[in-house]
């Protein structure tokens, strides 16, 4: 008799771990149930009509940077990449500021360069047993930076303060430099590329979940099967106006605390309780197609000022030219949010004010920085993504740890970066899927 595995959710996790395991049991009957009506999940993205034609936008910015040769070639059997360096700059109280900014001091005025500079040298933070993100940041930065850049970001990018945050997230993804990068970046605006990424590729053909074309053909696919219900007793799913289904085999790549109140009968109180702790942002994106080819300037930019709401921006049409019609380019800003820093509490505005408030916002925004003009937009589209990032404040290992365990005990494999419930980049989510063991 067959083995019918069920997996939860077509994004790059769920893929990955069908089209791996097809390989492995051909067989068995494996079926992705996927609750809208495309595949790719967060790498997935959507298109807007304009005069022109279509613009594709993924949501959010997504580029790979894959160090695993395995990822590489499975990539690239789907489609030829775009080889983009990183070039990317930073806005900050009107001006543009080459990244990182902690090494590229430039710009800024003569007296804001002497405060930063003075305060790093003269750092005395302790740079031991650090117990947030806050210390760590002012043991890198000293306290001017970390006040007037690092930690503005941050309450923009992670809706929280640093000091709530821990520091296991950090791994390499930010740069201190030493006394002569930090002099010499801000005497000359000629400095070498220290990002922690030496080159990103994305698809020639546009979109990035192209990446997994050759995969989804593989792949047996529900669209429209949003769960209800997990009767993990008998081992059935129940659907919104779908057939149930039964299986043998439960993978999910759903949030941790979105699976846990799926369950019937529920999970033990403490389970649900350390379910609601997890926590992370959500991220309205506000989509422009421009009616010119040059609008974006870089691939992506950040914005410090806590005075914008939106916190980075990137360019779909500078990622493949495939991406916007023909001369035409495009732009996608991120605003993230939070049960700790609200949309309303962002915009000061009622919730159903905010998706026009928003656009308008970012495209007066977009003028006063000398971005584009009223007259160059022709498609704009607000949208929200429920699930952006994994917020690694101090109580998430101990209910993440409990949270896994249960969905274990339960026999449910856990997969991608909410089913993980951690800081994992595509490649990392799609090995997750690929080195599953059932």
């Amino acid at each position: 008799m067959k083995n019918k595995i069920a997996v939860l959710g077509a994004g790059i996790a769920g893929i990955s771990a069908a089209y791996h395991l097809k390989q492995k049991l051909n067989d068995d009957e494996i079926i992705i149930f996927e609750k809208e009506s495309s595949w790719g999940g967060l790498c997935g993205g959507f298109y807007l009509d304009s005069p022109k034609g279509k613009f594709w936008f993924d949501n959010c910015v997504h580029l790979s940077f894959s160090d695993d040769d395995y990822v590489n070639q499975i990539f690239l059997k789907s489609t030829p990449p775009i080889i983009h360096i990183p070039d990317m700059n930073n806005y900050y109280q009107g001006l543009w500021i080459k990244h990182p900014a902690q090494n590229n001091l430039y710009p800024l005025p003569i007296e804001e360069k002497i405060n930063i500079i003075k305060d790093m040298v003269q750092n005395n933070n302790k740079k031991q047993n650090l117990k947030n993100f806050e210390e760590w940041l002012k043991a890198q930065y000293g306290n001017y930076f970390t006040e007037k850049f690092s930690s503005q970001y941050t309450q923009k990018y992670w809706t929280t303060h640093p000091k709530n945050l821990t520091t296991h997230w950090i791994s390499n993804r930010l740069y201190t430099p030493g006394i002569e990068e930090i002099l010499y970046g801000s005497m000359c605006e000629d400095t070498p590329n220290t990002y922690y990424i030496k080159e990103q590729k994305y698809p020639k053909c546009g979109q990035y979940r192209s990446f997994l074309k050759n995969l989804v053909k593989k792949c047996s696919i529900k669209y429209h099967h949003q769960v209800t219900k997990i009767d993990t007793k008998n081992k059935i799913l129940y659907f919104k106006q779908k057939d149930p289904y039964q299986y043998n085999t439960l993978i999910s790549s759903l949030p941790l605390p979105k699976i846990i109140k799926l369950f019937d009968p529920p999970p033990p109180s403490s389970i649900q309780k350390s379910g609601s702790k997890l926590c992370a942002t959500s991220v309205a994106i506000i989509s422009l197609g421009f009616n010119k080819p040059d609008i974006a300037k870089r691939l992506w930019f950040y914005v410090y000022d806590s005075d914008i709401p939106f916190a980075r921006v990137h360019s779909p049409s500078k990622k493949s030219p495939a991406n916007a019609p023909k001369n035409c380019s495009s732009l996608q800003v991120e605003i993230y949010f939070s049960k700790y820093r609200s949309l309303e509490e962002i915009t000061q505005k009622q919730t159903q004010e905010i998706p026009n408030f928003l656009v308008r916002d970012t495209i007066k925004n977009f003028i006063k920085m000398g971005i584009c003009k009223q007259e160059d937009i022709i498609a704009k589209d607000f949208r929200i993504l429920p699930y952006a990032n994994v917020i690694f404040d101090k109580s998430l290992q101990l209910h993440r740890k409990k949270v896994l365990q249960y969905l274990k005990n339960s026999e449910i494999h856990s997969i991608g970066r909410f089913g993980k419930w951690d800081y994992l980049w595509s490649d990392q989510s799609f090995l997750s899927g690929k080195n599953l063991i059932i």
